[in-house]
């Protein structure tokens, strides 16, 4: 009997060990290694580019470069902007490189093929492209998304371009999944607040000639014209447009995915009045004010939403990785829903379906005698609660929301 439960006392020691051993789970490959996925070279990189590998290092650089004695690895690399580069990299860095998660993605083709990558892999993703479908059939248990997405964009600026008595629209969109997502949000939008669409044209991505788009938009009468292109397309949109004088007969241009950093490039005389909705502002109050001018300091610029985003993802991702003790994909996404986000002094949550909700803010570009320092470019005209400005949870058909 002595015996026995000797051989019973070691069996529930190592039993015991084990188990404390689950429980300290350890991260594998003894490190933790982020790859930012973007655009690095094409008509978006202004947006995020090594700009957000920068913003991914200070996020790094706030934990201390490690958690523990585990240290963290970074990587990047440009997507091209085309959905099999993209999957081709991050099956790559999933299967082979050792990558625990990718950020950033814009554009939306090759941010829905990454995600399905990593749904497959079962490793964390956190998009930074605009359709609202990441977040609805395609929604994945391992991702994340958090740039304002289509939804939120085509809704603040329809009801409020509505509001000001804009009832006619035309589309001038990029062809590919974020234009037509955007469109069909927008459309929605515009018919239930009493407007109609009199019609669109689609453009291919990096376009550098818009006259014909622009002229069939100017002969439909439209009183507003929505674009639904981002980057150097929709910065040449504008231009151009002002060059056949559209604002100047009376036609309004709606920009559904603008930047502070598309005013900067365009200018106040060419950018003043247009309306755009924005969750991120360098100048909206002092936690982004102190971001700024850290990111600023290493890069000479003011950060986009899309890298200041990034940011906020990396460190929410770290502080996740940081409670569980594990890079697994699914407990760190677990406790990512978990954990509350300061969304650069705005509340901020993760919901059942993947979607990152904060307040946003709806931003006019400011008339050049009302700028009075660098960058200040954006007047407020109106906050918009999470609960407001995002897609409601139960309308998404996100098969995680039960």
């Amino acid at each position: 009997m002595t015996a026995k439960r000797f051989l019973l006392g070691v069996a529930l020691a190592a039993l015991m060990t084990a188990s404390s051993g689950v429980a300290q789970a350890e991260y594998s490959n003894k490190k933790i290694k982020i790859g930012v996925l973007n655009d690095q070279s094409g008509p978006f990189a202004y947006l995020g580019g090594t700009g957000s590998v920068t913003a991914a290092e200070l996020a790094i650089a706030d934990v201390g470069g490690k958690i523990g004695d585990t240290p963290i690895e970074l990587v990047s690399a440009d997507h091209q902007n085309k959905p099999d580069v993209g999957a081709v990299i991050a099956k790559k860095w999933f299967d082979a490189d050792q990558v625990d998660a990718i950020v950033d993605v814009p554009v939306s083709s090759v941010a829905l093929a990454v995600q399905d990558i990593g749904r497959q892999f079962k490793k964390t993703t956190m998009m930074f492209a605009t359709t609202s479908e990441l977040t609805g059939k395609a929604c994945s248990p391992y991702s994340t998304h958090w740039l304002e997405d289509t939804y939120v964009m085509s809704a603040a600026t329809t009801r409020a371009a509505l509001a000001a008595g804009a009832k006619k629209w035309f589309f001038v969109s990029a062809d590919y999944t974020f234009g037509k997502t955007l469109e069909q949000d927008a459309s929605g939008f515009i018919e239930a607040g009493g407007g109609t669409v009199v019609g669109r044209v689609r453009h291919p991505l990096n376009t550098r000639d818009f006259s014909s788009f622009l002229l069939s938009a100017q002969a439909s009468k439209a009183d507003i014209i929505g674009l639904g292109s981002a980057g150097t397309d929709l910065l040449t949109i504008i231009k151009q447009a002002n060059e056949f004088g559209i604002m100047a007969g009376g036609q309004k241009l709606a920009a559904f995915v603008m930047f502070a950093a598309d005013a900067d490039a365009l200018g106040l005389q060419a950018a003043q009045g247009l309306l755009f909705a924005e969750g991120f502002y360098w100048d909206q109050n002092d936690p982004a004010r102190a971001f700024s001018k850290r990111y600023q300091a290493k890069t000479g610029k003011l950060p986009t939403r899309q890298q200041a985003g990034v940011y906020a993802a990396v460190r929410h991702y770290l502080q996740a990785a940081q409670a569980t003790g594990s890079d697994d994909a699914e407990a760190i996404n677990v406790q990512m829903k978990k954990m509350p986000i300061d969304y650069f002094g705005h509340p901020g949550s993760i919901r059942a379906d993947g979607r990152v909700v904060y307040p946003v803010t709806l931003y006019e570009v400011k008339k050049p005698a009302d700028s009075k320092y660098a960058w200040d470019y954006l007047k407020p005209v109106r906050q918009v609660d999470a609960d407001q400005a995002f897609r409601p949870l139960k309308d998404g058909d996100c098969p995680l929301v039960k």
